[in-house]
């Protein structure tokens, strides 16, 4: 009688909390998103390219990702709108206009705003500002970066709501310094641990593989066979040795949430054999996931230059798997302890897991 009231009380705890996260799934479809902005310096002109996710744009031009899709004239009209008030930009402190402002959509679901701006003969100093970051949700990164004629890095900045401006200054292109190698390890490194932070759907897969583990050295398995793994298609992606379409590699992400937490829930022994070499698998194609931060940057374009990036961002990503891990693993062990977690925590959590899977893999599938 004892062992089943604490069964009910285990019930009662734990099932407010999963459907509470289950509501929140919609909400955490996508991570606060990372836009880019490069800026590339020719010839008596400078041409700037923004490039936004459409989920992250659509709400604040006030379109439906379906509108901005199909390409409708109202839906291009809101999207000039807002190109038109998307950037500010500076030549020696002087706020210039642009001669001419384009908008399209690609294939991957991106949106993309081009401009051009006449330039003097000389440039001592640029000021970018991208006006739209104070508007995109919490957490939104942009990353800017700036190439001379030649198609040298001479700027690169980490942008968001908070700090949406920056400044860099010309000089002789001759003598110009490509940034300080280590402000840009900082700032990859920064920026793999807001990636991982906020990759709900990477760590929903953590999660599931993790709720599981009877022993510290089981987790240090899987958390080794994950980072093995996307560390390699992540290094393969940069340098363009291998490539997948993005859509194919989020739905496969979706795919393996789904199935890791089936296999918990059906696994009910928690004698899960050869999860290490499913978890090497599937990180395969998380690593691929990770490397589309570097593609949109245009980091894969650089050959060698993008080694001291993805060393960088890498590292971020490891970091913030590390330090998740070391504070979700103890409390987990703690709650295995109790019986009652175990047979109705554990399989509760796995069907949450399993019900985020599926609705990703229907939001990138079915619903795209």
């Amino acid at each position: 009688m004892h062992l089943f009231t604490r069964s009910c009380v285990m019930m009662r705890l734990t099932l407010p909390g999963v459907l509470g996260l289950a509501l929140c799934v919609s909400a955490l479809a996508h991570d606060p998103g990372l836009s880019s902005a490069n800026l590339e310096i020719a010839h008596g002109a400078v041409n700037l390219q923004l490039t936004y996710n459409e989920r992250d744009i659509a709400g604040l031009v006030g379109a439906t990702v379906d509108e901005l899709k199909s390409g409708s004239v109202e839906a291009r009209a809101k999207l000039d709108v807002a190109a038109r008030r998307a950037v500010l930009l500076r030549f020696e402190g002087q706020p210039q206009t642009p001669n001419s402002i384009a908008t399209s959509t690609d294939q991957n679901s991106n949106v993309e705003l081009r401009y051009t701006f006449t330039s003097p003969a000389a440039i001592a100093e640029i000021g970018f500002e991208s006006a739209l970051l104070k508007e995109m949700a919490f957490g939104h990164r942009q990353a800017f970066a700036a190439f001379d004629f030649s198609g040298r890095e001479i700027a690169r900045s980490i942008l968001s709501g908070r700090e949406s401006g920056t400044t860099f200054s010309l000089g002789n292109s001759a003598t110009q310094q490509t940034p300080d190698s280590k402000s840009r390890f900082s700032a990859f490194f920064l920026l793999g641990v807001h990636h991982i932070v906020t990759g709900y759907d990477h760590l929903l897969f953590l999660l599931g593989l993790l709720i599981v583990c009877r022993t510290p050295r089981s987790a240090l398995l899987l958390i080794t066979c994950f980072t093995v793994a996307h560390s390699f298609t992540l290094a393969l992606s940069t340098f363009g040795l291998v490539d997948l379409p993005g859509r194919l590699v989020e739905a496969i992400i979706a795919a393996s949430i789904l199935y890791v937490g089936i296999e918990n829930v059906v696994r009910r022994d928690g004698i899960l054999r050869g999860r290490w070499l499913l978890t090497f698998v599937f990180g395969l194609i998380h690593g691929l996931s990770f490397a589309g931060v570097l593609h949109e940057m245009g980091i894969a374009k650089q050959g060698l230059g993008a080694a001291v990036p993805l060393v960088a961002f890498n590292s971020g990503v490891e970091a913030g798997q590390l330090a998740i891990a070391a504070v979700v693993l103890p409390i987990i062990w703690q709650l295995r302890r109790r019986p009652g977690f175990l047979r109705v925590g554990v399989p509760a959590c796995s069907a949450l897991v399993a019900v985020a899977g599926a609705y990703w893999l229907l939001e990138r599938t079915v619903w795209s």
